[in-house]
């Protein structure tokens, strides 16, 4: 979950990493930190709190050099601090390293090395790395990082300088996202793409236990046998302008607006030519008596989503879990079931041992992904591709809405497949799907009636969101959402369960986000409406099906029309707005909410 940043080139490292920081801050913000090697040895900065915090100490005490690791932190052992924060040294400040995961057996490597004498500064589990780096090292920096590796249990990505190899930058993972970026001016180390795209779109995917050795005029690889490895170079299609905010004042309100043109070039994906579309049709679903889409977080939403859109369509059984119980659950999967795994940063620590532990047990694996080289993608069977590009905001909103489409064209070419539905009627839910971009653009026209009226709701202690069927599945992640970035405590619940407990905690002026999109069901939720608004509950309706007239305890937005199959689609946009100025009404930091961080690659 923290940032890696590293770079030896011909230039001076220090605003290199300071800038590559920046990119990486969404992956934790509590402290960061930055060594550079010169002639006379490590010159260390590192500060609790915002990148901007370590900026003003770097600028008060200038450091230089052209050779620099830095790290922006998301706390695992230890506070936030000045001391915890990394790069982290060994005792005898010859090897200094910046670290990102959770080294399990660091207790008993540590009470190992204090017998031996060796003291320890901080309360991570990182420090240990460095100390017993310098505890193996004998000179040959390859050996010592070999030793390391062998020794460690848990999840890493290093990045490594020793004093005894002034020319050179190591890195290794283990179960953590690393890149290996090269240019004419220097080579790179990082945790994510954007970090380095504006030095270079020219990059390397570490594999687990592969070591790469940067110097100054190009990078090699090995295995942990000191074997070389030849390893494919890898070009980025997407600008660094799409890793900017483009004049929004949040990444995320930039990402929500570019939901049409995601939704777009998704489509185009699976409708069009493409690995994609090649994927999906050559996967035979007449293979599997069942489905299980494991996740976390929104993905795990967009799932609950894709239960109620497959089953009824494809009438297969779907189960969706949480990554983090399906691996501990010894749930029931075989080689006669389908896993599907959605994950928009591929590296989802949860969401990966969930994906080996379906494998092990003989099922067959499908993923859903947004980064390119991600663990996941490599190593499930099948692999899609959303085409969100690089998203920013810790809360995601566009890699959500492609997940959606992905999950949206698996369900109408399975139920084709298997023969629930015919070609004409497989057609006419593709055509509902490539609708989706222009009433997504529609629907932002709405954009300041929601600012308005989320201007109001930045009061309330607690929000409840209702629906019924797909409803409840989307008011789950418009929950979530809210939670994420405004730390206004909400709920989501299914309409029909009001009466089985929740209504007790309806009362004056509550508010109560109320979905409606299948018109079969408007009854029933408007029913709830009435229920909660005669308890004192004031009423945000989202829906396409709508007949009530709107009053002072009653506010409605309008959605385009679609197959209530597909509606999740633009009622989130509503549920992504509402959150998003609920959080600018309170001045909060939306891109980077407290606690959280974009990609959870530590259990």
């Amino acid at each position: 979950m923290c940032g890696i940043i590293g770079y030896i080139g011909s230039e001076n490292a220090v605003p290199i990493i300071l800038d590559g920081l920046k990119k990486l801050e969404y992956r934790g913000y509590d402290s960061s930190g930055i060594a550079v090697m010169d002639n006379k040895g490590f010159s260390v900065v590192k500060q609790k709190g915002r990148l901007s915090e370590l900026e003003t100490a770097v600028n008060a005490r200038p450091i230089s050099g052209f050779l620099g690791i830095g790290h922006t932190r998301w706390a695992t052992h230890g506070e936030p601090s000045d001391i915890n924060s990394h790069p982290h040294l060994g005792s005898q400040n010859k090897i200094a390293i910046v670290h990102n995961g959770i080294i399990e057996n660091y207790k008993q490597l540590k009470e190992r090395l204090e017998q031996k004498g060796i003291q320890f500064v901080s309360q991570t589990d990182s420090e240990v790395i460095a100390q017993l780096a310098e505890y193996y090292h004998t000179g040959d920096i390859m050996d010592t990082v070999i030793k390391v590796a062998n020794a460690l249990e848990g999840s890493y990505a290093l990045g490594i300088m020793c004093l005894d190899d002034p020319d050179k930058l190591i890195a290794i993972k283990k179960d953590n996202p690393l890149i290996i970026g090269v240019s004419d001016s220097g080579n790179f180390i990082a945790s994510d793409v954007p970090a380095v795209l504006s030095h270079t779109n020219k990059v390397y995917y570490l594999n687990d236990k592969e070591i790469a050795v940067l110097t100054r005029e190009g990078v090699k690889f090995y295995n942990t046998d000191k074997e070389p490895l030849e390893k494919h170079l890898e070009t980025i299609t997407w600008s660094i302008d799409s890793a900017e905010k483009g004049g929004y004042e949040h990444f995320m309100l930039k990402e929500i607006m570019e939901q049409p043109k995601v939704l777009h070039d998704t489509i185009q994906s699976v409708l069009g030519d493409g690995d994609n579309r090649r994927i999906i049709d050559s996967l035979d679903i007449t293979n599997f008596n069942k489905i299980v889409i494991t996740a976390c977080g929104s993905a795990y939403n967009a799932g609950m989503v894709a239960k109620y859109v497959m089953e009824r369509l494809c009438r297969l059984p779907v189960e969706v879990d949480l990554a983090s119980e399906f691996r501990y659950k010894d749930a029931i999967v075989d080689q006669n079931t389908l896993v599907i795994l959605v994950s928009q940063s591929g590296e989802t620590a949860d969401t990966i041992a969930a994906m080996r532990e379906a494998k092990r047990k003989g099922a067959v694996t499908l993923s859903i992904v947004n980064v390119i080289g991600s663990t996941i993608a490599k190593e499930t069977d099948y692999t899609l591709y959303t085409l969100a590009g690089p998203e920013i905001a810790v809360a995601t909103t566009k890699a959500f809405s492609a997940q959606l489409l992905m999950l949206y064209f698996l369900a109408v070419k399975f139920a084709a497949k298997l023969g629930r539905i015919n070609s004409e009627q497989a057609e006419e839910y593709f055509k509902e799907i490539a609708s989706l971009p222009d009433k997504a653009a529609k629907l932002l026209e709405q954009i300041d009636f929601i600012q308005m009226y989320a201007s109001t709701c930045v009061g309330y202690k607690s929000i409840f969101f209702i629906g019924r069927n797909i409803d409840y599945a989307i008011a789950m992640e418009g929950s979530l959402k809210l939670k994420e970035i405004s730390y206004i405590h909400s709920e989501a619940y299914a309409g029909g369960e009001l009466k089985h407990g929740t209504i007790s905690l309806i009362e004056e002026d509550t508010l109560v986000v109320a979905i409606s999109t299948n018109e079969s069901l408007y009854g029933k939720i408007y029913s709830n409406v009435e229920q909660v608004i005669s308890r004192g509950a004031k009423v945000l309706f989202i829906g396409n099906c709508i007949k009530a007239v709107p009053d002072e305890k009653l506010s409605i937005v309008e959605l385009p029309k679609i197959n209530d199959l597909f509606s999740p689609s633009l009622s989130v946009i509503v549920l992504q707005l509402f959150s998003y100025y609920v959080a600018a009404n309170k001045g909060l930091d939306i891109d980077k909410p407290r606690n959280l961080a974009k990609s959870v690659t530590v259990e």
